[in-house]
């Protein structure tokens, strides 16, 4: 591979002496990927497509493997064909990395943010425990093409609300943020325009809902809000937690409730839990404050 070239004096073609005038492509890959190392992945993506010696540099199996996770070889084994894996160049793995990688028959995601390299989960409506989920009075599984999923839980009415939702990982190191993805009334195509039915929604000005979130090394968060913007899917923001040791499982638990009985509430779909890195997690809040959501 050219990354391996050392990073010796440009030299004319008749090797008698430095060139008067070098080209962008007489770099030496080596000096291009140690320059690499230190972008992002799209940045890095952009150069390769400058010239030949950006890139073959941009292939270097030491840039990218310094954007995977320090626990990618645990997500590769808990998600992806060990076989297939093994025989791909560290750029490809980051690439196949970087799409949705489903695992737990379907329920749960995991990929990484493509300009940050940050590992990232979701968790289906199919994948949570919901109180009343198998009771058709309450609770339907509703196709969609707004969901990652295809489909969400969709609650007409009920007096008990309680999603609750658990997961265990190796989590790369860092700080996350978990939310829920929820939205008031139930939305459909019609003659080609998305329409939002909005008959079942009642009961969520009343009282707030509780979200609440705890890992299994003791971190806790909680927090309480109005559900609200009927027709808009918003992130609803439980809380965050941090892993300080990679190579340990996590397993973290998180819940919603509104059980307060003296009424009922519904018009809610539920879509699914989401876990990102922190960074990500904040501009998440930042657009849902400006949108004057939660």
């Amino acid at each position: 591979m050219g990354a391996n070239l050392s990073c010796a004096t440009l030299c004319d073609t008749n090797g008698e002496g430095p060139s008067s005038k070098p080209r962008l492509g007489d770099i030496p890959e080596s000096c291009l990927a140690l320059v690499l190392m230190h972008l992002d992945p799209p940045d890095i993506c952009k150069l390769a497509r400058l010239n030949r010696a950006f890139r073959g540099a941009s292939s270097a199996d030491f840039i990218w493997e310094s954007k995977l996770p320090s626990n990618y070889k645990f997500i590769c084994e808990k998600v992806l064909d060990e076989k297939t894996v093994a025989g791909l160049e560290k750029k490809d793995v980051y690439a196949r990395m970087c799409r949705p990688n489903p695992f737990d028959d379907g329920t749960k995601e995991v990929w990484l943010d493509k300009n940050t390299g940050g590992a990232c989960f979701s968790i289906s409506s199919k994948g949570l425990a919901i109180t009343g989920i198998d009771d058709r009075r309450y609770w339907n599984h509703i196709s969609t093409e707004e969901s990652r999923f295809h489909t969400v839980a969709y609650l007409q009415q009920i007096w008990w609300f309680e999603i609750d939702g658990e997961f265990e990982f190796e989590f790369p190191k860092g700080v996350y943020s978990l939310f829920f993805r929820l939205q008031l009334g139930r939305s459909s195509k019609r003659m080609g325009r998305r329409v939002c039915n909005s008959e079942h929604i009642h009961g969520w000005d009343i009282k707030p809902v509780r979200f609440q979130l705890t890992t299994s090394d003791g971190q806790r968060a909680a927090s309480e809000c109005f559900l609200d913007n009927p027709g808009k899917w918003v992130y609803y923001h439980v809380g965050d937690f941090v892993v300080d040791r990679p190579s340990e499982l996590m397993k973290i638990k998180f819940s919603m409730t509104q059980i307060d009985c003296t009424h009922t509430k519904g018009g809610l779909c539920a879509d699914a839990a989401f876990v990102y890195p922190s960074s990500i997690g904040s501009e998440i809040c930042k657009m849902n404050k400006l949108a004057g959501q939660h």
